[in-house]
Formats: structure tokens, sequence, C-alpha cells
């Protein structure tokens, strides 16, 4: 299918993209669909458990729990916006997604990439402040600064997505509208593109560089100084107690950040299109997966406000 100088005003309500998802063996299909089939319900649930865990014990209403809630409810939006158009396509045998979904899940992962990202400093933020400045604690990560920061990250990953979105409008496509992924990522279709992305490839390492090196930095900066303040606390107890907390926080920042980078800005990635979906596949679908269990498993309070959740929901039947 061709697609000539497709402009936000000139659009064909037949174009389409086709996702040719991380293989193309028909025989690898159904073990693919039940594969993420299985990988989606169990980040649904188990985010979602963390969530009414935290949400019905009031021991958790603080705010590395408040983060922790919100980085739940980010990884299962994050999820639904890109595995059930890819188990739809493998049921249905299609490989089709239209010019304006595409771009709509484009805008999604964006916002939800970047609203991970924002709670990921947050809780490093918070841990460091808790550690750091631990009598200064409440006074500082109040539940309005910890609001306005969510908020903040919200307007951010918004304005990112849209910007990236309405740049990406502006192209035209040719004949080959092949993308190989199971769903539609900017950096796929950018080279898809017949007219000139210079503008759209600047802003994507730009934006990249700002909304990933700089919090990574802020990350980094805490951690060192929170391994600094850890190293000078005297029982060998309380070094474990404070190592442990940060701990779940450190893996899934290493996963996050270690495969979104690598999808962006590893040249490997980018000679590879089949490599760099399947390197995708850690950030928009193992690592919401893995939070749960990451975050409840070297958690007792988790595991405690679980196990009365759980408790609870088996009285009622």
């Amino acid at each position: 299918m061709t697609i000539n100088n497709m402009k936000s005003g000139n659009l064909s309500e037949t174009a389409e993209f086709l996702l040719l998802g991380l293989s193309e063996d028909s025989e690898l299909q159904p073990l693919l669909f039940c594969l993420f089939l299985s990988m989606y319900l169990v980040t649904v649930l188990g985010n979602l458990l963390i969530m009414l865990a935290i949400i019905s014990d009031a021991h958790l209403h603080t705010p590395m729990y408040f983060f922790l809630s919100n980085l739940s409810f980010i990884d299962i939006c994050f999820t639904m916006t890109t595995i059930p158009k890819m188990l739809v396509n493998i049921q249905t045998q299609s490989k089709s997604i239209s010019y304006m979904g595409c771009l709509t899940q484009i805008c999604f992962v964006l916002t939800f990439a970047g609203l991970e990202n924002g709670i990921l400093v947050m809780m490093a933020c918070d841990r460091f402040v808790a550690i750091c400045h631990p009598l200064r604690y409440n006074v500082i990560m109040n539940s309005k600064f910890c609001g306005l920061l969510v908020l903040l990250s919200f307007f951010i990953s918004i304005l990112d997505a849209l910007v990236h979105t309405l740049k990406a409008l502006q192209l035209s496509f040719c004949t080959d509208l092949n993308i190989p992924h199971f769903f539609c990522e900017l950096t796929h279709i950018l080279k898809l593109a017949c007219s000139d992305t210079l503008i759209n490839n600047i802003l994507v390492y730009l934006v990249t560089s700002l909304l990933g090196v700089v919090p990574l930095s802020g990350i980094s900066f805490s951690y060192t100084q929170i391994v600094s303040s850890i190293l000078k606390i005297p029982s060998a107890g309380g070094k474990y107690k404070a190592f442990s907390i940060c701990g779940s926080h450190l893996i899934v920042v290493t996963l996050f950040y270690g495969t979104g980078f690598g999808v962006y800005l590893s040249s490997e990635a980018t000679r590879s299109s089949r490599k760099s979906a399947i390197v995708s596949v850690m950030y928009t679908v193992v690592t919401p997966m893995m939070n749960p269990f990451i975050y409840s498993l070297r958690n007792k309070d988790v595991m405690e406000a679980l196990r009365k959740l759980i408790t609870r929901i088996s009285s009622f039947h």
C-alpha cells in the first residue's frame, strides 16, 4: 500500500502499517500468544494487588509506597498500550494497525515510559531524603510535595509525547510500511519515512538525553550520597536494612534504564530492527511484570499487607 505526502490534513482512511511482530514463523505464533498473554495477566494482576494492598493498609500510606502505587498503575497502563494489540493480531492472524492507531500507540508509549522514568527518580529522591536527612523527612516529603512531583512528571511526559507525535504527523511514507516490531515505536516509524526526518531524530536524541541522562545522573548522585550515609551506620543490621530498602529500586532502575538506552542509543540496536524489538520487550513487558515481585518479595511490609488483603478477599467467598 502506498502513502504519498501523508500530512496531518491529507490522510487516507485506509492507510495502515503492518506490525511484523517478534517472529514471522507461523508455528511460533501460538507459543508467543500464550507467553505474552501469561505475562500480561501476571503484570496486571501483580501490579493491581500491589496497588490494592497499599491503599487498604494505613501503615503503607507513606511517600515511598505512594510512589510505588503510582509505579504499579503506570506499569499496568504501559502494558495495556502494547500487548493487547499484539495478542489481537496473533489471534486474528492480522498484522495491520491503522495510521492514527499507530501514532496513538506511540503517544501512549512515550507518555507512560516518561512517567515511569519520573516515578523512578522520585523514588530515588525519597530514599535519599529518608536516609541522608531523616530528621527532615516528614517536612520535605509531605503529601502536597509528592503529589506535585507526580503531576509535574505527568505534564512533562505528556508534553514530550505530544511533541514527538505531532512532528511524526508531518512525515510522508512510501511503499514500505512494514514495522519489524510488535508495537509502533517512534524510531521504527522514522526509519520508514520518505520525507526528511532530521528534526525528528534531533528531537529523539535531545529529549532522550534530557529525560534519560539527567534523571539517571540524579539517581546516581542520590545513591552515591545514600551509600556514603549507610556506610556510616555503626550496626550491621542497620546497614542491611538500609541496603535492602534501596536494593529493589536499584534492580528496577537497572532493568528500565539499561534496556531503554539499549533501544534508543545503542548503535547495535539501531542496525538490527529485530534485536531492537527483543530489547524493547524487556522495558515494555518484562520490567512491568517483574516490579511487583521485586518490591513485594523483598519488602516485609508489602508482603504483610498482601496477606491481609488476600485474607480479606477470601473471607468474602
